[in-house]
């Protein structure tokens, strides 16, 4: 059976944690592949929200394997706290496999990233801190320590000995800070080395002979399509590819693996840290979508930005991620509003652009061309079929659809599961 790939459309935040549960029913394994602790997802389980950073959704199924790819970023005190966590709330995390390849966040990522994001003042990007963005920089400089490192201390230490005479020369020449030691780094990961053993695995065999099984394969990405590294509003974007494509490489799949990639899309649209936002709103409004979409950040906390829907985001990460469907979701947050907005182009000078801008100037600068739709003021969450909304929903929901040219299949109402409607089977 191929692989299906799930894919923000927008900044995150999206709403993936609750498309993944609903779609684990009916697959073996949910692949994590790409990003860090630098994402959450929050999912309602029953009468349980839980909350999840690194550990894929699956794990909430008995009959998935959680996966964590190759292309993540992994911080093993983290995700030992959040397996500990887990398990507190009876969850079974031994079925999880992680890859020995995923890169290993260490103390001196974490402490740079707060270092530079300080040290840029005004310019900061808005980066969650964890030390995301400089294990990249480390994996792409080809200094960067991997798991399977920690299962051989002479090239550990090796390694981290090389890479920290550098790291320390910044920590202390430029920002003034204390070296760090690694003989305290190496005891600390030894630590961590033993408990993370009975997970490690060579995972991309894994999946290609659960396909070869004919089993089915859901990877499960964080973020969203305008903070890819390639793709995204940069420089602020997070620094890896959420995109599908970066499915493949962080998991190690090829395209003839995948036939479908399900564009997870908010009924409006919102972002977090520095970076232009066209449909950003400011007003009473603004704070009215906070509060009844709970916009806080599921990893910071932080109150999420909020403006309307954006069908020129939409078409791009419709083209970028080729989009099979969308996974519509917060619908019933915009109930009890007398008119919608959603852009249907952007304005910049004497011109108009129906797809993304060329130039980021533009971008910065651009200004939305929007359309009015009648609102409704029923209540959407005890809604069990598409067809029972209210008319102006659905129609608002059609002309989504028209202004994406991808088909919306599911229609999120609430955050309990059985609140997602099917539209197109």
């Amino acid at each position: 059976m191929p692989a299906h790939v799930i894919v923000g459309t927008q900044w995150g935040d999206e709403g993936k944690g609750k498309a993944t549960d609903l779609l684990a029913d009916d697959v073996e394994y949910v692949v994590r592949y790409q990003g860090g602790n630098n994402a959450g997802h929050t999912i309602l389980v029953g009468d349980r929200l839980l909350k999840l950073h690194l550990v894929p959704s699956g794990v909430l199924y008995p009959h998935v394997t959680p996966v964590i790819g190759d292309g993540v970023v992994l911080d093993p005190g983290v995700l030992l706290d959040e397996l500990d966590g887990l398990v507190e709330q009876g969850v079974d995390v031994s079925h999880l496999a992680i890859s020995g390849n995923a890169h290993l966040i260490m103390p001196y990522h974490r402490e740079l990233d707060r270092l530079t994001e300080r040290h840029l003042g005004r310019q900061k990007l808005g980066t969650t801190k964890r030390g995301i963005g400089p294990t990249y920089a480390d994996k792409a400089a080809r200094v960067g320590l991997r798991v399977q490192d920690l299962y051989d201390m002479k090239i550990f230490r090796q390694k981290l000995d090389v890479v920290l005479k550098e790291k320390n020369a910044i920590l202390s020449r430029v920002y003034n800070r204390l070296p760090m030691r690694a003989v305290d780094i190496e005891t600390e990961y030894t630590v961590y080395a033993e408990r993370l053993r009975p997970y490690i695995m060579d995972t991309v065999s894994m999946l290609h002979e659960a396909l070869e099984r004919q089993e089915t394969i859901l990877l499960e990405g964080a973020q969203g399509t305008l903070l890819d590294l390639d793709h995204g509003t940069y420089p602020f974007v997070t620094s890896s590819n959420p995109v599908a494509g970066g499915a493949l490489t962080g998991a190690g799949l090829g395209p003839r693996d995948i036939d479908r990639v399900i564009g997870i899309t908010k009924a409006y649209v919102t972002r977090v840290g520095s970076g232009p936002f066209p449909t950003e709103l400011h007003d009473d409004l603004a704070e009215h979508l906070v509060r009844a979409g709970h916009e806080h950040g599921t990893t910071t906390g932080r109150r999420r930005r909020v403006g309307w829907f954006d069908a020129v985001l939409i078409r791009y990460a419709g083209r970028v991620n080729g989009l099979t469907e969308h996974f519509l979701t917060k619908l019933d947050v915009l109930s009890e509003l007398d008119t919608l907005k959603v852009c249907r182009a952007y304005r910049y000078q004497d011109e108009e652009y129906e797809h993304f801008p060329p130039h980021q100037s533009i971008f910065h600068h651009a200004r939305p061309v929007y359309e009015e739709l009648p609102g409704w003021w029923e209540d959407l969450t005890g809604v069990t079929e598409y067809a029972k909304l209210p008319r102006n929903a659905q129609a608002f929901v059609d002309r989504l659809e028209e202004l994406s040219r991808v088909p919306i299949r599911y229609v999120s109402v609430g955050p309990a599961r059985s609140q997602t409607l099917e539209r197109h089977s």
